[in-house]
């Protein structure tokens, strides 16, 4: 084992084996997935628009809102071209470079999301419970320091992770049991020894989710200790109804990556792992903007008032 660590590696592209390897499926698949990522193209760029184009929605939370749209977008763009091309492909493969800048781009925007959401969470604890600093506190500087920050830590933690990946040798096996290049698929590949990495893994994974999900967790006992205290019985009901979207989002994002990392590995499947996958990759991103538009008077307000522009000038 030993001598494979310093093995140059001999494969030069991978195969992505899919969802499933049944002909029947590939084209109603492709069909649906198409129309998953159509959706959210459509809701993730229309979210973008809405806010940079009213000057109502110019607050702190729908400067979030516009980022976590961005990065839903790109986070389900990594994955569903690809996808989609191997349906109707008779050689599902993928380069060797190319299965590289996928893994990393992947960890990028997927940790980008996790934190994302604390960032958000946060916002809100400060809007319900700080009210009147809530400028103050929330100011320009401020955001633009919380949207950074998990930009430059997702970049770091991928690159890092790619690279450890990378530098393990793949000696004849190349193919991929998933439809896009993830880190554990790659490393049942490995001819390397790869204890060092899954340690790494579930150190930087651990350390990720116990984090946010502790800010967010912190933020909304805040929120709803503050909730209670208010006496009349509309203002607890407008004060959650500004958590709502992010609280549904949130339950959605977590109870699925929980579902995926935290059942018992007796219970592992991988037809549930690659499911659970497609959940959090391609399904979330579409589902956010929804849940974020549907049920917020202030985005279908916007909507209405750029519809009107936009006839205006028609």
């Amino acid at each position: 084992m030993a001598e494979a660590n310093h093995t140059k590696s001999t494969v030069k592209e991978f195969i992505l084996f899919g969802i499933t390897d049944r002909p029947d499926l590939q084209v109603p698949l492709f069909v649906v997935f198409l129309l998953i990522y159509v959706i959210t193209l459509t809701g993730n760029l229309g979210i973008i628009v809405l806010i940079r184009a009213d000057s109502h929605l110019r607050t702190p939370m729908y400067f979030f809102l516009s980022h976590l749209a961005f990065v839903d977008l790109c986070y389900s763009s990594v994955i569903a071209p690809k996808m989609l091309a191997n349906f109707l492909a008779a050689k599902k493969t993928i380069s060797y470079n190319a299965c590289a800048a996928q893994l990393g781009c992947f960890l990028t925007f997927m940790i980008t999301e996790i934190f994302l959401l604390a960032v958000m969470a946060y916002d809100r604890y400060v809007a319900i419970c700080n009210p009147l600093l809530y400028q103050t506190i929330m100011s320009q500087k401020v955001c633009i320091q919380l949207i950074a920050a998990p930009y430059i830590y997702s970049f770091s933690v991928a690159l890092f992770h790619t690279i450890v990946t990378f530098r393990l040798s793949f000696c004849s096996a190349n193919v991929i049991n998933h439809f896009y290049c993830d880190d554990v698929p790659l490393l049942a590949l490995s001819c390397s020894d790869t204890s060092t990495k899954q340690i790494l893994i579930y150190a930087f994974a651990g350390f990720t989710f116990i984090c946010s999900l502790l800010i967010v967790l912190i933020s909304y006992i805040f929120i709803l200790s503050a909730i209670l205290r208010i006496s009349s019985a509309q203002g607890r009901h407008k004060a959650f109804s500004t958590c709502v979207s992010h609280l549904t989002a949130v339950t959605i994002f977590y109870g699925t990556l929980i579902f995926m990392y935290l059942q018992p590995r007796t219970n592992h499947s991988l037809g549930t792992d690659k499911f659970a996958s497609v959940f959090y990759t391609l399904v979330i991103p579409m589902l956010n903007p929804l849940i974020y538009s549907l049920r917020n008077k202030e985005v279908k307000g916007a909507l209405k008032r750029t519809v009107q522009r936009i006839l205006v000038v028609l």
